[in-house]
Parts: structure tokens; C-alpha cells; sequence
């Protein structure tokens, strides 16, 4: 059995929450903010299920830094989108992600979770670095590209 573990970095976006979830509860605007585009130029991306929302899903297989996996969006809630990512390359990995939207007056604040469990590799590797300092930069920097996106006065 793997050890728990939860990264949560949060940012407060000024734009309404509604705005900011269709950014999130479709998987074909992540291109727009995910900290992950660019890794590969050549990443093959396949979406399917809903074009959006509960039951959407999307899959990507790339080069060693991006590497391959899938996700699922399993809950879209006006306050929440909880989604299931499954890595399979470079390491398998299975985790529980939620988008905590909150409003605060004209803004929203975002909390991205991300729940796993290491195992006996990841467990060995934290002693070194911990998720947090290995994972936390890459959401953040996710947050910020949701915020510039979802705050630019074209955002819908």
C-alpha cells in the first residue's frame, strides 16, 4: 500500500466561477493553460466521451518528458470538477484531481488538489524531493495561465 499524499496551491482569479470552469470542465481548453503543453511538440492527444464535463475524457502519449496517461472528468459541480488521472509512463500512477471553486465577491478563488499515493519508487524518490516540491510549481504555474486566460477581457 502506497503512502497518501494531497498538493493543494490555490489563486484567487478575477473572473467569475462560472468562466473559469468551462475553462477546466473541458479538456480541449487545457492546451490554452496546462503547465504540461510543451513538453512534446509531437504529444498525441484523444479526446472522447462528452465533448465536455462529466464523462469526457482525454488521453495523451508523448516523449519522455511528457510521457503517456489518461484522465476522466468523474464530477462537474458549479463549486468543483473532480477528475481521475491515470499515468502510465514514465512511472503508473493513479490520482484524484479536484478544481475547489469558491466565489469571493466578483472573484473566485481556485484551490487544485491532487491526491495519490507513492509508491515504493515514488516513497524512495520523496527523500530526495517531496511532491510537493517536485509537483506544487508545475500547478501553480498552471494557476497562473488559468488566471491570464480566464481574466483577458476576450475569456468566456
Amino acid at each position: 500500500m502506497g503512502k497518501p499524499y494531497t498538493i493543494s496551491p490555490s489563486m484567487t482569479i478575477d473572473a467569475p466561477a462560472k468562466a473559469v470552469r468551462a475553462h477546466i470542465r473541458d479538456f480541449r481548453r487545457w492546451v490554452d493553460w496546462s503547465p504540461w503543453e510543451g513538453l512534446d511538440p509531437d504529444l498525441q492527444r484523444t479526446y472522447s466521451g462528452k465533448s465536455a464535463g462529466a464523462g469526457s475524457k482525454y488521453a495523451w502519449e508523448g516523449n519522455k518528458k511528457a510521457g503517456a496517461g489518461t484522465m476522466q472528468i468523474l464530477r462537474d459541480e458549479p463549486d468543483r470538477v473532480e477528475v481521475a488521472l491515470e499515468f502510465s509512463r514514465p512511472f503508473q500512477a493513479q490520482n484524484t484531481v479536484e478544481f475547489l471553486l469558491t466565489p469571493v465577491d466578483d472573484s473566485t478563488r481556485v484551490d487544485w488538489v491532487m491526491h495519490g499515493e507513492l509508491n515504493a519508487f515514488m516513497r524512495l524518490f520523496s527523500l530526495v524531493k517531496s511532491m510537493d516540491s517536485l509537483m506544487g510549481p508545475d500547478l501553480e504555474r498552471g494557476l497562473t495561465q488559468l488566471k491570464q486566460l480566464a481574466e483577458a477581457p476576450t475569456a468566456s
